[in-house]
């Protein structure tokens, strides 16, 4: 069988990395001097409380090499020596950094690992490696099967399409991307940022004066690509509106929706209410 590896900005449901036997490699969060691992020591429930009571924005850092070297190791002990690590964007963290360098650490003990940049992150990141999971269950052991899953791990790359809708410009006035007076008035005329992420960076998108419109447009994103998409994810932040939203989706797409919740490693920079979709072009 082969091994999956990833790190903890995809997002993915904790039933679908156990469903899987995906291993998450944990970033860590920091606010202020206080260092904290994502999963392990903060749950997204506890991240999203710490942040609406902390005046300053959290950061977050790329996990150490160790950390990509155990989880590979223990993947060899399970009999799992052939391994495909999927990473975050790396224009946008050193994790890559960190899971290359690992690899080359346990490539002497007969262990192949293949490391792969997403060039996304959430569930754009997600649905590649539900997809690579997918094959590699279905494939098993049979001659060939970690270089198919490798191949498809970078095929998805470039076929990945993401967009999100921001509901707060609080965390980017706390990341001094905006000004606070700036700020204020957005908020007051309730604009509602739009991203998506283009070439592995977060790109705007556009921007709507309200919430309803900025999920409109979000809708009509997926009603654009009916039929031509696979491997359709929901992201949000903490949103009491999610299920709303996905019953909007489900007419332009009969498979499973994937909904995940964004944790701290993508919500430090996004805030509270961000809701977004993640698909594979065919």
């Amino acid at each position: 069988m082969i091994g999956i590896v990833t790190d903890s900005s995809c997002d993915l449901p904790d039933e679908i990395v156990s469903r899987f036997g995906i291993e998450v490699v944990p970033l860590s969060i920091r606010f202020g001097d206080e260092e904290l691992i994502d999963r392990e020591q903060l749950s997204t429930a506890e991240f999203w409380r710490r942040c609406a009571s902390s005046p300053e924005l959290p950061s977050t850092a790329a996990p150490s090499p160790g950390r990509f070297e155990q989880s590979y190791r223990r993947l060899a002990d399970a009999g799992r020596r052939e391994i495909v690590t999927i990473t975050l964007s790396g224009a946008l963290s050193a994790t890559i950094q960190s899971a290359e360098l690992a690899a080359k650490a346990v490539a002497g003990d007969g262990i192949s690992v293949t490391v792969v940049d997403s060039r996304t992150l959430t569930l754009g990141l997600g649905t590649i490696l539900i997809a690579c999971s997918e094959l590699a269950e279905e494939l098993g052991d049979l001659p060939g099967a970690y270089d198919s899953v490798v191949g498809l791990a970078r095929d998805l790359v470039p076929r990945t399409r993401m967009f999100g809708a921001l509901d707060t410009l609080e965390n980017l006035k706390k990341g001094g991307r905006i000004g606070g007076a700036k700020a204020l008035l957005a908020t007051a005329l309730s604009i509602k940022p739009l991203i998506e992420v283009r070439d592995g960076e977060v790109a705007q998108a556009g921007k709507q004066r309200t919430r309803s419109k900025a999920l409109q447009f979000l809708v009509d994103k997926v009603a654009s690509q009916q039929g031509r998409m696979e491997h359709l994810g929901v992201l949000h932040a903490d949103c009491d509106d999610v299920d709303e939203f996905v019953a909007r989706l489900q007419p332009y797409y009969d498979g499973e929706i994937v909904v995940g919740q964004i944790g701290p490693v993508i919500g430090a920079h996004t805030g509270r209410g961000t809701i977004g979709v993640a698909y594979h072009e065919k």
